[in-house]
């Protein structure tokens, strides 16, 4: 079967059987994390959402408890991805609890806000979206059981900058929304590329996705005219004449279709260490603009593995 842009969460899932599959999903208060909750609870998973703030919540995830079928459930734990001391709260209660997984999905994350810093003293985004989850995933990896995949949310924004190893945390280049933004998703990529790698010897995959623009909360320090720039610049870049030139929303499901496709669906073996979108595998594009496809510098092992070792460095710990 092939999917594309349009596909949803219930078209991807379709006939599939996800009993007794044990499924970790962050930022399930909102948007896209809400919806792959719920459709993998209706498939028969057993979802463990984590969140920063639990009230909101439990009042988010009430449609994926009442949606839950063939023994499907909706645990929640907290996480705050902008405070290592509670990404390692979170994950040791995990490793205590013993229980594996068989799908970790790296969905929370922020984006595009003024400049601020993480509870540890790191530049938000790149604190909240990189290093919170690389700290969380690493903690927990020994509960990843053969078979098993990571799912890394980054975004085509990763084609605004590359990371930048040598100032990760904005002290000596000028801060912009957008390169922050795109910096920290790079590092979501890279760091799946590197994870893979790691890891694969014993059968668990990593694989890094491009959701499509979706209108969520993420979106909540965008003003509508820094939205409106956005979609003209991506407009602007399309190849004249190319197909589908024009800048389209994803719904919710259409946006969370692709997590759910790598996750368990799609064959690891071809996207193992790689990057998709739309549900399928991008292209390398080296190319102005940020319509498709990844940029080399997002999937270069060389480059994956001396973030690893820098974002090592900056949390203290070595995995």
């Amino acid at each position: 079967m092939t999917f594309g842009a349009t596909s949803t969460t219930d078209d991807v899932l379709a006939g599939v059987d996800l009993s007794g599959k044990r499924i970790l999903v962050t930022g399930v208060s909102a948007g896209l994390g809400v919806e792959t909750a719920r459709a993998l609870a209706a498939h028969g998973a057993e979802v463990v959402g984590a969140a920063r703030d639990l009230d909101k919540a439990r009042r988010a995830t009430e449609t994926v408890r009442k949606q839950a079928a063939n023994g499907g459930s909706l645990e929640l734990i907290e996480l705050d991805l902008a405070s290592l001391k509670s990404v390692r709260a979170a994950a040791d209660r995990l490793v205590a609890d013993g229980r594996p997984f068989d799908v970790v999905i790296n969905n929370a994350g922020v984006m595009a806000c003024p400049f601020g810093k993480t509870e540890d003293g790191f530049e938000t985004q790149f604190g909240t979206n990189h290093l919170g989850h690389f700290v969380f995933v690493n903690r927990i990896a020994s509960l990843l059981k053969p078979g098993s995949r990571v799912v890394s949310l980054a975004s085509a924004g990763h084609r605004f900058s590359d990371v930048n190893l040598e100032d990760p945390n904005f002290e000596t280049t000028e801060y912009t929304e957008f390169g922050a933004y795109g910096r920290s998703k790079t590092a979501n990529i890279l760091f799946a590329v590197e994870f893979d790698r790691r890891h694969k010897d014993r059968g668990v995959r990593a694989v890094a996705v491009h959701p499509g623009g979706i209108q969520t909360e993420l979106g909540r320090h965008m003003t509508p005219e820094v939205t409106q720039q956005m979609i003209d610049s991506i407009n602007a870049q399309a190849p004249a004449g190319s197909t589908g030139a024009g800048f389209s929303w994803k719904t919710i499901p259409q946006g969370a279709a692709t997590s759910v496709w790598a996750a368990v669906v799609a064959d690891t073996d071809e996207v193992g260490g790689l990057y998709c979108e739309d549900c399928h595998l991008a292209e390398l594009q080296n190319e102005p603009g940020l319509r498709g496809g990844v940029r080399s510098y997002a999937i270069d092992p060389a480059n994956a593995k001396a973030l690893w070792e820098l974002s090592e460095e900056m949390v203290g710990e070595t995995f």
